[in-house]
């Protein structure tokens, strides 16, 4: 896996894309700048496994490199899923590619080079956004949701993992703090977190909980809770 080194220059950050350079590393920032990773993908295959039935298709929305459904397909592999990971990153596709074939799971996951907003979804049981959502314009989240929602079966379950923003500006500001403090223990210097912040800003745009919790409910979700939360790191569970 390698290392996360790409905001360690002192020249002034790019806008933050999922172009190659990203790609090569995105396994090593993963690991060190979310919290509870592997902790929260243990959740969902716990939720997966008592919502899903034999034979259900699950799609992995900005699945990036394929780790998130590699790691499900071992954890529920009696359940004999049908696995599709969609992201519009090539870099990031060959990668997964790559990770499926060398833990032989080429024939079990299937990945698609496409813009998830125009993606055709149809019979899901289970469809995971993680960390996808805030990077798209809020003023078509509620659209592409609906779409999302409209493609899935019945009593399909939808997981969102997001960064959220706190309604009280002291905690919020506190939140960001302990998360700072998180990536400096992770390895990151002063200068790669705050270059890595200004190469975010305006790309990643986080909500409020009750706002995510807002959209999906509008988007047609009947029930709707958070499952895992560590200060500005949020995940959520959602059935049609």
């Amino acid at each position: 896996m390698e290392r996360d080194t790409l905001f360690e220059n002192k020249a002034p950050a790019e806008k933050f894309e999922f172009n190659e350079r990203v790609a090569d590393v995105f396994d090593d920032m993963l690991d060190r700048s979310v919290p509870f990773y592997k902790q929260v993908m243990d959740m969902i295959a716990e939720i997966l496994g008592q919502s899903l039935q034999t034979g259900d298709t699950v799609y992995d929305l900005g699945c990036s490199t394929g780790s998130t459904l590699i790691t499900l397909a071992k954890k529920l592999e009696s359940k004999n899923l049908k696995f599709l990971g969609i992201d519009n990153s090539k870099a990031m596709l060959d990668k997964a590619l790559r990770k499926a074939e060398m833990f032989s799971m080429a024939d079990r996951i299937h990945f698609s080079e496409m813009d998830i907003i125009q993606a055709e979804i149809s019979g899901a049981g289970g469809i995971i956004l993680n960390y996808t959502l805030q990077f798209i314009k809020p003023a078509i989240r509620l659209e592409f949701l609906k779409n999302i929602y409209n493609g899935m079966q019945n009593n399909g379950v939808l997981i969102l993992s997001e960064k959220i923003v706190s309604r009280d500006k002291q905690l919020d500001q506190q939140f960001l703090d302990s998360y700072h403090r998180y990536k400096m223990r992770r390895g990151y210097s002063e200068l790669e977190i705050a270059n890595k912040r200004e190469a975010l800003e305006n790309v990643l745009v986080p909500l409020t909980i009750q706002e995510n919790i807002d959209l999906l409910i509008e988007a047609g979700f009947t029930r709707v809770e958070t499952f895992f939360q560590w200060f500005n790191f949020v995940s959520f569970v959602a059935y049609k």
